[in-house]
């Protein structure tokens, strides 16, 4: 689908035009069609064709016809011009975590700071405290800023990674002598952040495929170019591509040492030297040097002995052992989910009303949906004072006496208070199907006052969930400081289960903790805080990090069916 990309242009060119002070009105018809079109759950290329665009609310004949322009060349011309009257390396300083527009606008007009790498100039050279209204914790909250964008520039977000990669890969898929192109490296084990996107192709003209891959129109740079491989950098993040075209009958095993990890291939390699084997990218040989396996991975696993291990589990944490034994762990498969936790409403800050968060839930198959929203102390996200509560408890039960097929639970997410008491008193909290708990402010508090505040929420009878439980934001704020063993114990202790926050920016807990919570006897939620319908798709993410943690379906409560799930929630 074409929402984002048109999304992102016109809130490119919001943000120019608001840094040239244009009219209010005309930046915010461009800031409010971005939000529109990225929260459709239809595909804005299939709206342009049927020319439904100006059904939209908000979208009139000229925001039309520059999506329309969008959609069939990629910009439109008002967006290039502006690019050429303003610096587009502005843009840069909005993706530094914690630098708000209005601070962006004063750094450029007063001292035409216009990219990050002036901008830490002027913050270390003092330049930035002779303005008004900057301090000192200003200028370590810039700093701050700029060193975690360094960071996610070296190493890229699942999400964002998974979506460039798709590019490059279907268009490849489409040239006629491809046979078979897949990703591989650390993209395809799903790990949270990567440095670079692998593919490998089998074709029977590499020359051909060289020529295709570089002269997309998605490569900026072409680092390397040779008869069977090529390296790219690709314009969306800087992000280096690299692409093999190997022959079909050692496409397995090529796929299987490109996949890694490093550690998983030298315990490969060491197996199959016990059986005097030899295994390499170009297959698996005996002593004498006969290939005897490779077009599958598959045939690789069954040579050594081994069932299949799933690329998500190759990292060498005894998944090798496992599957020598036949013992591995049949991890969740996205086919027979039963719902989501953790979905937002207009209720809040949500983007879709219940009837609309329905029936995409419908069209995925699910069996219930968890529909919760803010409490009343976040105000910045539209939380829900007491009478709009039972309104929605109200609607809800009205609801789910005409829905077919699915339930819908009427829950909160309740903000965790600095001293751990909950933003909804007791008496409240009881009249909710389900309620997960949150920190959303106060995240700089002590490792002992976050500890504390964390299991005191946990302990109150009425928390079944907790939500995001590190508070962390992929490339733009760490974790809080706080003992998750501690943590774990308590909700142990009162039956509360882990969320895996699918969420793209998220993506809370990692594998890692996932590992160790499942150490104290925690069940886990997948939740995808979905505040648009196509946010409801992010599951997938959360099903990633859950397979990588080696979870089963009786892992998570996801899986459980209705009857099922109100069992536990009672208990």
């Amino acid at each position: 689908m074409k929402n984002e990309q048109v999304a992102q242009i016109f809130r490119n060119m919001a943000r120019l035009l608001d840094l040239k002070e244009d009219n209010f009105f005309r930046v915010r018809a461009y800031d409010k069609a971005a939000d529109l079109i990225s929260g459709l759950g239809k595909d804005i290329a299939d709206l342009a064709e049927a020319e439904e665009l100006e059904q939209l609310s908000g979208i009139g004949h000229d925001l039309a016809e520059k999506i329309k322009a969008i959609i069939s060349t990629g910009t439109c011309p008002q967006y290039e011009s502006l690019k050429k009257e303003m610096p587009f390396s502005l843009l840069q300083l909005f993706k530094i975590p914690g630098l708000g527009p209005k601070s962006i606008k004063l750094f450029y007009r007063s001292l035409k700071i216009d990219s990050p790498e002036k901008l830490e100039k002027a913050a270390l050279s003092g330049k930035l405290l002779d303005l008004p209204g900057v301090k000192e914790k200003t200028v370590a909250n810039v700093l701050n800023g700029i060193a975690l964008l360094k960071k996610r520039q070296e190493r890229l977000p699942l999400p964002e990674a998974l979506s460039a990669a798709d590019i490059f890969v279907s268009a490849l898929q489409k040239i006629k002598t491809v046979k078979k192109c897949q990703i591989a490296g650390s993209l395809r084990r799903r790990r949270d952040t990567v440095k670079d996107i692998d593919i490998l192709v089998s074709a029977s003209s590499p020359e051909k495929i060289m020529t295709a891959f570089t002269s997309l129109p998605q490569v900026k740079q072409v680092l390397a170019r040779g008869e069977t491989k090529a390296s790219i950098i690709c314009d969306k993040h800087d992000l280096q591509v690299d692409l093999r075209v190997v022959e079909e009958k050692c496409f397995g095993s090529a796929l299987l040492y490109f996949t890694g990890s490093k550690q998983f291939n030298i315990k490969l390699r060491h197996l199959a030297i016990e059986k005097k084997l030899k295994l390499s990218e170009y297959g698996v040989f005996d002593a004498k040097e006969n290939f005897l396996a490779g077009r599958s991975e598959k045939e690789i696993f069954s040579l050594l002995g081994l069932e299949f291990i799933p690329p998500e589990m190759r990292e060498d944490r005894g998944e090798v052992e496992l599957a020598l034994n036949r013992k591995l762990p049949v991890l969740a498969e996205a086919a027979d989910l039963q719902g989501d936790f953790h979905v937002h409403s207009v209720y809040s800050d949500g983007k879709a009303t219940l009837a609309e968060n329905a029936a995409a839930a419908q069209k995925m198959n699910y069996s219930w949906l968890g529909l919760v929203d803010h409490s009343p102390s976040l105000r910045i996200a539209g939380g829900l004072p007491e009478e709009k509560v039972y309104q929605k408890i109200e609607e809800i039960k009205k609801m789910n006496k005409k829905l077919k097929g699915l339930t819908l639970l009427c829950g909160t997410e309740v903000d965790i208070l600095k001293d751990g008491t909950l933003d909804y008193p007791d008496s409240l909290l009881k009249e909710f199907d389900l309620v997960i708990a949150a920190v959303h402010t106060g995240f700089k508090q002590s490792r002992e006052q976050m500890t504390e505040r964390l299991v005191k929420a946990c302990k109150n009878k009425y928390v079944h969930i907790l939500a995001h439980p590190t508070g962390r934001i992929l490339g733009g704020r760490s974790p809080y400081d706080f003992d998750f063993d501690e943590v774990c114990k308590a909700a142990a202790g009162s039956g509360v289960a882990m969320e895996i926050n699918s969420c793209s920016e998220r993506m809370d807990l990692n594998d890692l903790l996932c590992l160790q919570a499942k150490n104290h006897g925690l069940k886990f939620a997948l939740g995808t805080d979905a505040h648009t319908l196509t946010g409801l798709h992010t599951i997938g993410l959360g099903l990633s990090i859950a397979r990588r943690a080696w979870l089963t379906e009786k892992d998570l409560l996801n899986y459980r069916t209705l009857k099922e799930l109100k069992k536990w929630l009672k208990k």
